[in-house]
């Protein structure tokens, strides 16, 4: 059976973040059980399992909405595909800073940049394609749980 070419352009959107995801995931497991046996956590850290299964879901919702915004027929989606990008960039480096560099303060920094990014994507989405940018908000609500947890982790360790 051969695919058609939005079905291999949706899995292309799929893939991408995914793969973005696993590639930041295999660059810093030591970084991550360092985090997870090493390092005071506030109480409301959810357990080492999580990770991974929300990631996921959040990774496949942003697949999705960019295949939404590809397919759209929106001047301006282009300029809203580079935000995407950007970030796609941000998070893939953040867990680097954060679990293998351990400079926990920067990234906090550079999780709030991230945040602010992914808020202005969804706006740019919201512009073409509401569902594109609903999608999006679990996402903006983990990295602010994040970005919380990660200032905790850095009064916590000082």
């Amino acid at each position: 059976m051969k695919l058609s070419t939005d079905k291999k352009i949706l899995i292309l959107n799929l893939i991408i973040p995914l793969a973005i995801g696993f590639l930041a995931f295999l660059l810093t497991r030591e970084g991550i059980d360092n985090y997870t046996n090493n390092l005071i956590k506030p109480f409301f850290a959810p357990p080492k399992f999580i990770f991974p299964i929300v990631w996921t879901i959040l990774y496949i919702l942003m697949g999705i909405s960019s295949y939404r915004i590809y397919n759209s027929m929106a001047c301006y989606k282009n300029i809203c595909l580079i935000i995407y990008g950007l970030s796609l960039v941000l998070n893939f480096l953040w867990p680097i800073i954060f679990f293998n560099l351990n400079a926990r303060l920067f990234s906090f920094i550079f999780i709030i940049f991230l945040d602010i990014v992914v808020l202005y994507m969804i706006i740019c989405y919201k512009g073409i394609d509401k569902l594109a940018a609903k999608l999006q908000i679990p996402y903006f609500g983990w990295l602010v749980f994040a970005s919380i947890l990660n200032l905790s982790v850095y009064f916590l360790n000082r």
